[in-house]
């Protein structure tokens, strides 16, 4: 079973969210080790850039696997102030440390999240 760590925030969409989430505060965002094991190997992201307006539920870029190409959604919303450009040359990082080097951008949030699961809520979702 995949690792779901109890200090992050996690989407129904299997995005966390690290970091307090008030408006005006940055968090980081990247996709859970479950979603991370069921795309398998993640060969390129498309992650948003710099400066982009992301929207909570909406899609804000796309991962590809060896599988399939999926939809990365924004579990928050606000300004994207930084990407993993490390993913560019090393999208495995993703798979092979979904919750640390593998992160995929950070957000300052412009209206707090209310909508994230805590991590048993997650966890059962997917179990």
């Amino acid at each position: 079973m995949a690792t779901v760590p109890e200090e992050l925030a996690y989407s129904a969409e299997h995005e966390w969210v690290s970091g307090d989430t008030d408006a005006g505060v940055v968090v980081t965002v990247g996709i859970t080790e479950h979603a991370a094991e069921a795309l398998g190997d993640i060969v390129y992201v498309e992650a948003p850039r710099v400066g982009d307006t992301v929207v909570a539920g909406e899609v804000c870029g796309e991962l590809e696997s060896t599988k399939a190409v999926s939809e990365l959604y924004s579990p928050v919303s606000g300004v994207v102030t930084a990407v993993n450009e490390a993913l560019e040359r090393a999208p495995e990082a993703i798979n092979a440390d979904a919750y640390g080097d593998g992160w995929i951008f950070k957000v300052e949030l412009s209206e707090s999240a209310t909508d994230l699961l805590d991590a048993e809520a997650y966890a059962a979702s997917v179990a």
